[in-house]
């Protein structure tokens, strides 16, 4: 059984010199962080992701700038506007996830359960709703 993907808010501590936000693994987020990687200049009207996984559990925050994320796990499909450090996305294995509409100065951090592995990759949108499209889901 998977769980539904969700927003979680990081708090910040802000004095007169800026603001500090802390993200650790099996924490904030809910798993042990094993990769971490970052989107940025991304070109205008590019899509990307456009894939699922088998593991990997992620988490994405738009350190800096605006983005927004389709969620599809084959239930529901939704749209999240991800502007702001404090919020982050966590996606489930069973999200296929499209990333688009990007600013200029998006800056999309994302914390991976597992190192990178092409094979846990599902980037058939077919061969994603035959592996996830007949299961039930725990939302939370």
């Amino acid at each position: 059984m998977s769980v539904k993907s969700q927003i979680i808010q990081i708090n910040s501590l802000s004095d007169e010199r800026g603001s500090l936000s802390v993200i650790e693994s099996n924490k904030q987020i809910p798993f042990e962080i094993r990769r971490v990687f970052y989107i940025f200049s991304t070109k205008e009207n590019i899509r990307r992701g456009f894939h699922a996984h088998y593991k990997t559990r992620q988490a994405l925050v738009s350190v800096s700038g605006t983005c927004k994320v389709f969620l599809d796990n084959t239930i529901r499909k939704e749209e999240v506007i991800l502007d702001s450090p404090n919020k982050v996305l966590i996606l489930e294995p069973n999200d296929w996830h499209e990333m688009y509409d990007f600013s200029d100065d998006c800056v999309l951090l994302v914390l991976a359960s597992e190192h990178y592995d092409s094979n846990d990759y599902i980037r058939d949108y077919d061969e994603f709703v035959s592996v996830y499209g007949n299961k039930q889901y725990l939302l939370l």
